[in-house]
């Protein structure tokens, strides 16, 4: 069974808390504290960039294995912050009161009447765990006698313990935690647990989430994305950027290198066959990015590639990109379908961006009827048979520009 812990934010404006769940974490054992230190460590790096050197001062402090933030930043920001956090699970907005059953009630019927009046409904239970035994309830004691004060003081109120339109849970420990709303987090590890990767952002569907998702695993990103102008705009280019910008918060902060990349891409298309130039080209794309990935101390590449999707997708195709560079690529999207990976697009708020009709250098140069089952050892000759290649790959990784954007989003400037 999955052990949970909290951490608890205080709004010091309002005298609230925000209780954070996290799941995966509680399953670490001699590292545990690690991983707790480091989504710690994220969220107050999230409230400083947004409250800057100046700001609203956060503290964090720690006691008997909970942590409280105290901060006056609005709650529609909070939650931002927190659900766009790896390593939370949940969240909610909670309230800090003392333990005695007058209290209790106090701050729930405060809860049950702004559901009454919000239309939540009037069907509620109480859920209640006690961690204090001194106290001289167990929980079910507690929530009986809660719910009771409750329906006396609310006649309008009934008790469904099986389908409530609420549910107002208490935490008894060194103080009384109450709270009933609850908001879904990002779950998976805090970011910087799990290393560094390049993520190949190419300003389609997938490759946004595929960062997403090892950015959910733990992984600190960076990405690298390809341009070649003139024959790619720089409104593509800019949807990019923006791309980038939209999944910083998850990432912690984003680090962008826009590769000039219409040398390699010409020289590929003069010196291969021309069902053979998407291959070709990705080849040239991860050897760039394993340049530029060594820089930023990355240990993996990272594609939003899905089997079978297009002909660059195929088992052979990736085969063939894969032996470009020996360091690993990871393709978290590899078992997903479009639908499911629009899904997950249409939740990180990257989906609209991504449609946008502004095209890449794939695409642009896509050959009608592309090779799908190269043979790899055969088309590795080939590719590194392409005289001067060598050189413009170096070049390109050189002339990169670079973007960075803060855990929340916004553009750094140098």
């Amino acid at each position: 069974m999955q052990t949970e812990c909290f951490f608890f934010v205080n709004i010091r404006t309002m005298s609230d808390l925000w209780l954070i769940k996290i799941g995966e974490i509680t399953l670490k054992k001699g590292n545990r504290a690690y991983f707790e230190r480091m989504l710690r460590e994220n969220i107050r790096k999230k409230l400083k960039q947004y409250t800057g050197e100046h700001g609203t001062a956060n503290k964090v402090t720690n006691r008997s294995g909970r942590y409280y933030l105290e901060t006056t930043i609005p709650e529609t920001d909070v939650v931002r912050i927190l659900e766009t956090t790896p390593g939370i699970v949940a969240f909610s907005r909670a309230y800090r009161v003392k333990k005695t059953i007058e209290d209790l009630t106090e701050i729930s019927l405060s809860i049950a009447r702004e559901c009454l009046n919000d239309g939540i409904g009037s069907r509620f239970k109480f859920e209640v765990r006690r961690t204090d035994k001194s106290l001289p309830l167990d929980s079910y004691g507690y929530a009986r006698e809660l719910g009771g004060r409750l329906l006396e003081a609310l006649p309008e109120l009934t008790v469904d313990v099986r389908n409530p339109d609420f549910t107002i849970k208490v935490e008894l420990r060194e103080w009384g935690y109450v709270y009933q709303r609850e908001r879904q987090g990002t779950g998976g590890l805090p970011v910087s647990t799990a290393g560094r990767g390049m993520l190949l952002l190419s300003g389609g569907i997938d490759s946004p989430v595929a960062g997403y998702m090892m950015a959910k695993r733990g992984m600190k990103l960076s990405a690298v994305h390809f341009h070649t102008p003139p024959f790619t705009s720089p409104e593509a280019h800019d949807k990019t950027a923006r791309l980038a910008a939209l999944i910083a918060p998850w990432c912690e902060g984003l680090t962008l290198y826009s590769v000039p990349f219409t040398d390699c891409q010409v020289k590929i298309n003069q010196s291969v066959d021309r069902t053979a130039t998407t291959i070709h080209t990705r080849a040239c794309m991860m050897q760039i990015s394993e340049i530029l990935g060594k820089q930023r101390r990355c240990g993996a590449l990272i594609t939003g590639e899905s089997l079978g999707q297009v002909a660059s997708q195929t088992l052979e195709s990736l085969a063939f990109t894969d032996a470009a560079v020996p360091m690993p690529v990871f393709r978290p999207l590899i078992g997903l379908d479009k639908e499911e990976i629009i899904v997950l697009a249409r939740r990180i708020g990257t989906f609209e961006t991504a449609i946008e009709p502004f095209d890449d250098c794939c695409t642009l140069f896509s050959p009608e009827k592309p090779l799908t089952r190269p043979d790899v050892i055969a088309e590795r000759l080939v590719y590194e048979s392409i005289e001067g290649l060598d050189e413009l790959i170096e070049k390109a990784a050189d002339e990169s520009e670079i973007f960075r954007f803060d855990a929340l989003g916004r553009t750094i400037a140098d």
